[in-house]
């Protein structure tokens, strides 16, 4: 069964944008996935095709129309009954890779774009939508930020990524940082590859694997580690088929 996304935008040109290339545009052009876009204007019922007005209480900018918005949810929300809802807003709960993995597990996701100064509230009020943001800055519109999920989802469908187990050891998948990684040449600039990912030694690797993880994440994301702890139960994947091959 094909992921299905759908995209309600006031810039369907946007897509698929990158997401036509490298992993997810092969898997778009085998129909592992399809993307559909939904155009919000077309709801419009003035002869302006107007989406938007001028913020209540005054201030800059404009806001985007809760009417409009509604006619574009229920339209894709009465084609694809289920299918969970989304809108890209600095305003929504945090991007995760648990939230991601859980929308890559489904039928596929419809994500509602926003623009302007933001989206009427009483459109979340009255629909069911989930406000979701991709970090802690402000970007030109939700389109962006639309990429980015589908991205992250996208790459989780079977047979995206080459081997089945690629995406375990990445980091956020084990509340961690990734390890560090290295490759040939042996020694550049000076600076050479850990002795002990040379050693041949699995158990070793996969230790000092996690032991930089849990070092790299307290240092850089101590948010992190105040939220998942400093998982010692939890070795990279690698580890874990290690010693359930034993």
């Amino acid at each position: 069964m094909t992921w299905r996304a759908s995209v309600l935008t006031l810039y369907p040109e946007m897509f698929p944008g990158p997401l036509g290339q490298s992993l997810a545009g092969r898997a778009l052009a085998d129909a592992t996935w399809s993307l559909d876009r939904v155009q919000i204007r077309d709801f419009a019922t003035d002869k302006h095709r107007s989406v938007d007005d001028t913020p209540a209480g005054g201030g800059a900018g404009m806001v985007m129309r809760a009417d409009v918005l509604a006619r574009a949810v229920d339209h894709v929300l009465e084609q694809r009954p289920g299918v969970p809802m989304l809108a890209m807003t600095p305003r929504g709960q945090p991007l995760t890779q648990g939230l991601v993995r859980e929308l890559a597990d489904g039928p596929g996701v419809s994500i509602l774009c926003g623009r302007f100064e933001g989206i009427d509230e009483r459109l979340f009020e009255a629909r069911p939508i989930v406000p979701v943001s991709v970090g802690d800055y402000i970007l030109s519109g939700g389109e962006t930020a639309a990429i980015v999920l589908l991205d992250a989802c996208v790459r989780l469908l079977p047979g995206v990524m080459g081997a089945p187990t690629s995406g375990e050891e990445e980091s956020f998948e084990a509340g961690l940082l990734e390890y560090p990684h290295y490759t040939r040449p042996y020694e550049w600039e000076g600076r050479r590859i850990p002795e002990v990912l040379r050693s041949g030694d699995h158990a070793k690797i996969a230790a000092w694997r996690h032991q930089r993880a849990v070092e790299d994440t307290r240092l850089r994301r101590p948010d992190l580690m105040e939220r998942h702890g400093d998982a010692p139960g939890h070795p990279p994947s690698g580890a874990r088929r290690e010693n359930e091959g034993k």
